[in-house]
């Protein structure tokens, strides 16, 4: 089995190197590219203010942080979720850059830019020249929008799961976790054997095929 990790953070601002701060951090396990139901998330006091233009994107004040833990306190259990799977981000680059910066006020090595993988530099080649914001490619594959009224991490997270198996591929919705026989995703994951069902057509079949059969040139299913 393949895992990934999908993560997103919010954020003071737009760039680490002037002081902008991670103020959220979410993210998600995928296990073949598939969701496992395992996450992480946290809120972090950034050490600064939360302008009012940063809040009314993503939708935390000063409030919502105060007495929440600062990135250090954090950053061992972030890298243990992240182990050594790929990194999955929409524009991965900003949320990199700001891991990065977190990482190294406390003196810890940045993340593997190897590990990377940019849900939008993948919708960038998959649809050229249109919108490929994530609510822009949420529209486009019919992923429902309702619950996101701001930039919460966790719901883009898993808003962009989503979008991420459309981008590589797409499913049959319903046929991979939600069988009809309720199997949970280890259950349906498992390499335990199933016995298979035999089908053993009944006598009416059985003469509707010879008849099919017989109308036949040269069968093959008649040849020695």
């Amino acid at each position: 089995m393949t895992r990934a990790v999908l993560f997103d953070t919010e954020t003071t601002g737009f760039d680490p190197l002037t002081g902008d701060r991670v103020i959220e951090i979410a993210a998600l396990e995928l296990i073949n590219d598939l969701p496992t139901g395992e996450t992480f998330h946290v809120l972090l006091d950034p050490e600064r203010d939360i302008p009012g233009a940063s809040t009314k994107v993503h939708g935390i004040t000063n409030a919502d942080v105060e007495g929440k833990p600062k990135f250090a306190a954090v950053a061992d259990a972030m890298l243990a979720f992240f182990g050594d799977a790929k990194l999955i981000a929409h524009n991965a680059p900003f949320d990199f850059g700001f891991i990065d910066a977190e990482l190294a006020r406390i003196k810890r090595v940045g993340l593997d830019r190897a590990r990377m993988v940019d849900t939008l530099v993948m919708a960038k080649a998959k649809f050229p020249g249109m919108p490929n914001s994530l609510d822009a490619l949420c529209r486009r594959f019919d992923i429902d929008l309702s619950a996101r009224t701001t930039h919460n991490a966790l719901l883009d997270c898993k808003l962009l799961a989503e979008v991420y198996i459309e981008l590589t591929g797409g499913r049959q919705r319903g046929l991979v976790l939600e069988t009809a026989q309720g199997l949970s995703f280890a259950e349906y994951t498992s390499d335990a054997t199933r016995e298979p069902r035999r089908i053993i057509p009944d006598e009416e079949t059985l003469a509707r095929h010879a008849a099919f059969i017989a109308g036949l040139k040269d069968p093959l299913w008649s040849r020695q």
